[in-house]
């Protein structure tokens, strides 16, 4: 504890730290929310716009690229001009742009409001994660940061069920709408119960911004897009041109002697380098199922969106009973043990929703599935968190939680886009592409079509059960966090007391 106050900033004596993270989590829930809320309207989007999928996943792939790209200097913006000021900037634009998203009637529109969607997202986010670095001591943060991690997994779950419940009853544009009463009463909050904490100067990595989010473009575009366009030569140039900027943009950050836009010595740590690769796979993960499982429920089997929503009712109630429970070990066991179990949970979980999409397999199954997803799903996200953000020092709150953050997005993008292409793709490989896949009316598919679609849809479930795999390699190398090693020191020192009388 001696080694840590000098890291930590003179903070007002009338900070009340728990207040002031449900105020903040209010925000990260409502935003985290739209991240996957679009999943359950992709059928209504359709028919009402009069457009087809890969359009639509754009709706999500919009929001999610301007919600990534500048996450890394909304963090740096934070630590310079007050986390709260940035909070309630970003909670004023998506806010705002969730009103515009409600009123479009084009999906040029929805994708335009949902990009300034994003960047109202992009300044809030960090913040949250900075707030708590630097208002809670490190042997509390992991209760903390336990809310937070399950914030952002409770919120990735409930989408899609909120979503059934507004679309079934008032239409796609309410999944919006209902952002419009939840900002104000986050915006409320958050002018009362947030602290003003002190600012550090720091200098902007403006060509880092432009090489990571032009990279992010086209690694994201190309991907998007290959399976309509044949993977073209104009395809592969955006990938490659992706990658190329990418590469440039590490570089730069290693050769950047001023401030770079992401320090790098960060990922000497090696718990923050594992938390932020293995949080990416659950975010790819967490997007990507939901477009094949909405289709399914809704194409296949019939569903309206709110009976479709109601398959993720397990995985969500099974989150938010465990979460407290999660929170308890997550300050007292090995990272490596909660994660572990979460993910290979997780995996299996995935797995088995993807022998589950049948036309007309038992519904329990699904059920049954999406419980033991939740269960996993618990085990991960408050861990990751707490485990990514542990040995921050303070000066670089802002940062770390912009990296973790944006890594988090990028798995997400990277799914949204990546689950597109193998919809596409397994559609046609089971002869479909004529007219399976929905483009204008919503209606269920007719019977000799279902199988094959069905099988389609299962295909694609495999791709975020494969990706987990990836996430569950990785936890498997956490070390011990520092702050569990005191507790073991005293025992050393018990057993050298003997060592004098050997003299």
């Amino acid at each position: 504890m001696a080694q840590q106050a000098p890291t930590r900033d003179p903070l007002p004596t009338d900070v009340r730290p728990w207040p002031a993270l449900f105020a903040l989590c209010l925000g990260f829930f409502m935003i985290l929310v739209d991240t996957t809320i679009v999943t359950v309207a992709t059928p209504a989007i359709i028919s009402d716009l009069h457009t087809d999928v890969n359009n639509v996943v754009w709706v999500t792939s919009a929001y999610l690229l301007a919600y990534a790209v500048p996450v890394l200097i909304t963090g740096r913006l934070g630590d310079r001009f007050g986390p709260k000021n940035l909070y309630l900037v970003g909670l004023t634009v998506f806010t705002l742009a969730s009103l515009w998203c409600g009123l479009t009637t084009s999906i040029e529109m929805l994708i335009i409001a949902r990009v300034f969607q994003g960047l109202g997202a992009s300044m809030l986010t960090p913040q949250t994660m900075a707030v708590i670095t630097r208002i809670f001591p490190s042997d509390r943060r992991g209760q903390a940061m336990a809310l937070w991690g399950a914030t952002a997994g409770v919120a990735t779950l409930v989408g899609p069920i909120l979503g059934g419940v507004l679309v079934d009853a008032l239409g796609w544009e309410w999944i919006f709408f209902i952002n419009v009463p939840v900002g104000l009463i986050g915006f409320f909050l958050a002018v009362r119960l947030v602290p003003r904490l002190p600012t550090h100067t720091h200098r902007f990595d403006w060509l880092g911004v432009a090489l990571s989010g032009v990279g992010m473009f086209c690694l994201v575009y190309g991907i998007q897009q290959g399976h309509k366009y044949h993977w073209n030569g104009w395809i592969t140039a955006s990938i490659a041109a992706g990658v190329v900027l990418f590469a440039l943009f590490v570089l730069w950050q290693s050769k950047n002697r001023l401030e770079p836009l992401v320090p790098l010595h960060l990922f000497s740590d090696r718990n923050f380098s594992i938390s932020n690769f293995s949080i990416s796979t659950m975010s790819f993960t967490a997007t990507a199922m939901g477009f094949p499982t909405m289709l399914y429920a809704q194409l296949v089997r019939g569903y309206s969106p709110l009976q479709s929503a109601l398959l993720f009712v397990p995985m969500a109630v099974m989150s938010i009973v465990l979460a407290p429970i999660v929170g308890k070990f997550t300050d007292k066991v090995h990272p490596r043990t909660l994660t572990g179990m979460g993910f290979a949970v997780t995996a299996f979980a995935v797995f088995l929703i993807s022998r589950a999409l049948t036309p007309t397999g038992p519904v329990w199954h699904i059920l049954g599935a999406m419980l033991v997803l939740g269960i996993g799903m618990a085990g991960v996200w408050a861990p990751l968190a707490a485990t990514a953000t542990r040995n921050l020092p303070m000066q670089l709150a802002g940062a770390g939680s912009g990296v973790y953050n944006a890594t988090r997005q990028v798995g997400a993008v990277l799914g949204s886009a990546a689950i597109a292409v193998l919809i596409d793709s397994r559609i046609a490989a089971h002869g479909l592409s004529g007219g399976a896949e929905p483009d204008g009316a919503l209606q269920q598919l007719p019977a000799v079509v279902r199988d094959p679609f069905s099988q389609a849809m299962a295909d694609a479930m495999l791709l975020p059960a494969a990706v987990l795999v990836l996430g569950l390699v990785s936890v498997l190398f956490f070390q011990l966090p520092r702050h569990l090693t005191p507790r073991q020191a005293p025992q050393p020192d018990t057993t050298e007391t003997p060592e004098p009388a050997l003299d």
